[in-house]
């Protein structure tokens, strides 16, 4: 569903203009009906509804007594924000969660599947040249004789 990056920029009512290439496709899938959260690498993660829907419901079935599963549902539920696309194509980032990523004009859209991530320019530059930095050494066990 998405996947590749794209260089955007926040109007300065804290606006993303989400990429032509996906706005039918939102459209048709979901309405335009979006749902924003935080990520732990400092980043947002922009879900479509029929796809944030499962994750939250299962994140929720867990047992709120463990506490590192409250911690979670609350980093990722009680940060969760249903956002809807205007008629321009735009979603509404909140202070909030701009505050959380450091988001201020210049942005980037990487597709992740199921997903966007949401990211500062600076700060997915930084990411990206982490990851660049793998050797085959540094790869996790499962992607051990993976090749594209």
């Amino acid at each position: 569903m998405f996947q590749g990056a794209a260089q955007l920029s926040l109007d300065s009512k804290g606006r993303l203009a989400i990429p032509a290439r996906y706005r039918d496709m939102l459209l048709a899938h979901c309405a335009g009906q979006l749902v924003l959260t935080t990520d732990a690498d400092g980043c947002l993660l922009l879900y479509p509804q029929p796809e944030w829907q499962p994750i939250r419901e299962k994140l929720m079935r867990l047992s709120a007594f463990n506490p590192r599963i409250r911690a979670l549902q609350r980093f990722l539920v009680g940060h969760a924000e249903d956002v809807v696309m205007d008629a321009a194509g735009r979603v509404l980032i909140s202070p909030t969660l701009r505050s959380y990523a450091v988001l201020d004009k210049r942005v980037m859209l990487v597709g992740q599947g199921n997903k966007c991530e949401v990211w500062d320019e600076t700060r997915w530059q930084a990411q990206h040249e982490k990851m660049s930095g793998f050797t085959d050494g540094d790869l996790p066990p499962e992607l051990e004789g993976f090749t594209l």
